[in-house]
């Protein structure tokens, strides 16, 4: 018997025939182009024939790396009617990091984006002989092959293969389907590594399954008329697990290829859903910020006057679902005409259902102010090794500060180190051929350790702290979560990026990047604005600066918790460098190694 997400593409063509089952749009200033679910299916259709047509075997696996496409979600429910399980690889990934996932996964067909990934494949296949049978390039625009390529095809070849394929494959890919079981990997996706070398995460049918259900129970807002967006890549396991979860529900997909033109995009698009990182609301609530601070003071007490009425509806009624006073409704509409929708609309999200969020901590202030003026920002928690979600704030009674409850269905306890474990049918089997980390990773009663740290409220949710391995103690025995402290300071204008360090040392320090536009107009007002950006950020006048926005940000901390001093950078801390994971987390050993020096100098 099929599995599932084999069945739910033609499922949900026979239901929604000509409805748009997504949208997507190649290079700014383009024209969005919608696909029908019946299109949909018939895409997925030829995508298995042709897969079956390269030569890949049951249980075989292949890569993409990729920005977000449509190709992406064809490719992979093409995969699934093979019984192939795909590999998600990021598109700004190293060759070492191309290179150990493809090897490590076993993979003998790579699909890419465009002339960015395409060298990765290339040269893998180079130094890799008879091991990748196959390259499929989606994007051809203009892009020329290496001359002695003779394994790459671009998409509309491979497409060819697939409708020109004789019945004996089409009878193949049925009878693969058939076969299919719950316990198939569908899909293998590798941690960051924010210490070591990634692991592959292996993700089952049922795995999906699971999460699909526990969703559709949570999830009661979302109808098959929202408008999803596809924001976050799609290689990240809630961007993935999302996508699945709005096709299930009919819900249509805009599918954002390039995140830089973000800004652009969600403003032609408007969707009323879309999964965000805390990065994104920090950069909404600093520029609304900035914008209230350039205000005349009547208005600042209008505006202020607005987010006190929004909370108290917002958050002291609805959230405790209860009926809103006639007057506070009254109030709350007009503040809502006058303020919250222009800002709403200033955004992109004129008419916003709710934005699951996770993937880092979200300051309380920016969930309540968020909150308080009608964007609904569902908070939660997850990891590849559990299919993504593991809790998020319920519909009623969430708890600013928590993230969420767990899900229906999912077990989750706090270890006597203060880890949360976790057990559940969306947790991963395990570790693709890496029995040690397998041991490591489960208790003896099958509980999978997570790495975090946290605790559970007394009505159930889940309080994160830090990552386990994030945790530092200063040499006054103190224990110090720098994961809140660098979320608190990205609530700042001024302050992009940071790197908390203090782990046995007598005090907190940190690396800050600046926001450099940001800098630039303060230094203008200092006659600092003839600086080169070196310069400008070793400005012992530009330090005492940013010093004095983080003594601000960190009044309530405890005296052992705040950031002492500071050294600003002129760079951004780098993936490719290995700075940083690709979903932009710290890594704390190699941050520590190659900014010794700048650290050393500020404990002397």
């Amino acid at each position: 018997m099929a599995n599932k997400l084999v069945e739910m593409i033609p499922a949900q063509a026979r239901r929604y025939g000509a409805r748009e089952a997504y949208r997507f749009c190649w290079r700014k200033d383009g024209e969005w182009l919608s696909t029908s679910w019946e299109e949909f299916a018939l895409q997925v259709e030829v995508a298995a024939k042709a897969l079956a047509m390269l030569g890949l075997m049951e249980k075989d696996t292949i890569a993409i790396c990729s920005p977000n496409t449509p190709q992406v979600l064809i490719t992979e429910f093409g995969a699934f009617k093979n019984r192939l399980a795909s590999i998600p690889l990021y598109s700004s990934s190293s060759q070492a990091q191309f290179d150990f996932i493809v090897n490590d996964g076993g993979a003998k067909v790579l699909f890419v984006g465009d002339r960015h990934q395409y060298p990765l494949a290339y040269n893998h296949w180079k130094n890799n002989p008879g091991h990748v049978t196959k390259i499929v390039i989606f994007k051809n625009d203009g892009l020329e092959l290496f001359d002695d390529d003779t394994v790459s095809i671009f998409w509309d070849d491979f497409v060819r293969l697939g409708m020109e394929a004789p019945d004996e494959i089409v009878r193949e890919v049925a009878a693969r389907q058939e076969r299919g079981l719950p316990d198939d990997m569908a899909t293998l996706i590798y941690t960051s590594g924010t210490t070591g070398e990634p692991k592959g995460v292996c993700i089952t049918h049922s795995n999906y399954d699971a999460a699909m259900e526990m969703h559709l129970r949570l999830l009661r807002t979302v109808t098959d008329r929202d408008l999803s967006m596809a924001f976050l890549p799609m290689s990240h396991i809630l961007e993935k697990a999302w996508c699945l979860f709005c096709l299930t529900k009919g819900v249509a997909i805009a599918v954002n290829y390039d995140p830089r033109l973000i800004q652009d995009t969600i403003h032609e698009v408007h969707p009323n859903l879309m999964c965000c990182v805390p990065r994104f609301w920090e950069k909404v609530y600093a520029a609304v910020r900035e914008k209230i601070s350039l205000m005349g003071k009547v208005q600042r007490m209008m505006v202020s006057l607005a987010i006190k009425t929004g909370y108290r509806r917002n958050i002291g009624y609805v959230r405790e679902g209860r009926k809103v006073p006639r007057l506070l409704e009254m109030q709350y509409r007009f503040w809502d005409r006058k303020i919250f929708s222009k800002l709403k609309l200033a955004i992109g999200i004129p008419d916003p259902n709710f934005f699951p969020t996770a993937g880092a901590p979200l300051s309380d202030r920016i969930c309540t102010f968020l909150r308080s003026v009608g964007i609904d920002v569902i908070v939660g928690y997850g990891l590849s090794e559990t299919t993504a979600t593991v809790s998020c704030f319920p519909q009623y009674h969430y708890e600013i500060g928590t993230v969420g409850l767990p899900l229906p269905g999912i077990s989750v306890r706090i270890d006597g180190n203060g880890e949360i474990l976790v057990k559940g049918p969306t947790v991963t089997p395990g570790y693709y051929n890496n029995p040690d980390a397998n041991a490591k990773a489960f208790t003896d009663d099958g509980y999978f350790r997570t790495g975090d740290a946290g605790y559970l409220t007394p009505s159930g949710a889940l309080v994160l702290t830090e990552r386990v391995k994030d945790l530092f103690k200063t040499s006054n025995g103190k224990y110090v979560a720098p994961q809140m402290l660098e979320s608190r300071l990205a609530e700042n204008k001024y302050i992009d990026e940071v790197a908390v360090i203090g782990d046995r040392r007598k005090y907190v320090t940190a690396l800050v990047v600046p926001n450099l536009s940001q800098l630039r107009r303060w230094a203008a007002k200092e006659g600092l604005d003839g600086l080169d950006t070196a310069e400008l950020v070793s400005d012992p006048r530009t330090v005492a600066f940013v010093m004095g926005q983080i003594s601000s940000l960190q009044k309530d901390l405890a005296e052992y918790e705040k950031i002492k001093k500071i050294t600003l950078l002129p760079n951004h801390f780098s993936i490719m460098n290995g700075e940083v994971t690709n979903t932009m987390k710290v890594r704390r050993p190699i941050v520590a190694r190659r900014y010794a020096r700048e650290i050393e100098a500020m404990y002397e």
